[in-house]
């Protein structure tokens, strides 16, 4: 079951530290663009991934083509992505060990949620962090 009380979500939050953000934009009218400097704004390291603007700096961040090749660990996968093609990279994020799947405001994928879960991540559906990490006052990570 992917996790929706707000003490799994809170406590998520505080044990990830290093986040991709697939389907990250460099255009500032777009949500992932605004949620990125958000996590940053929190701690967070952000790993943009987006194959259209690879190789493209955003927020001061290398753009990957695909999961695939970062070479950092990875806590959480945050998929600014249509709901029809986070399988694909809900199978890229088992494949590379991340440790959680969070799928975006409206992104909802049962499937790839259950597949996810099998492999043992875990999973926040139809959820934005940049509004958890404020309304549940997750402290700014350090370090």
């Amino acid at each position: 079951m992917p996790l929706t009380s707000d003490a799994e979500i809170k406590a998520l939050l505080k044990e990830t530290r290093t986040i991709a953000v697939v389907g990250a934009s460099d255009r500032p009218d777009r949500p992932s663009f605004r949620v990125m400097k958000t996590l940053q704004d929190h701690g967070y390291r952000t790993i943009p991934v987006n194959p259209q603007i690879t190789g493209e700096h955003v927020h001061g961040e290398f753009v990957f083509r695909e999961l695939g090749q970062l070479g950092d660990p990875i806590d959480m996968v945050d998929v600014f992505r249509r709901s029809d093609a986070v399988g694909a990279v809900v199978d890229e994020a088992i494949a590379i060990g991340a440790k959680s799947i969070w799928m975006q405001l409206g992104v909802i994928d049962e499937a790839a949620a259950a597949r996810a879960e099998a492999a043992g991540l875990k999973v926040v559906m139809d959820r934005c962090p940049a509004i958890d990490i404020p309304r549940l006052g997750v402290a700014r990570i350090e370090g």
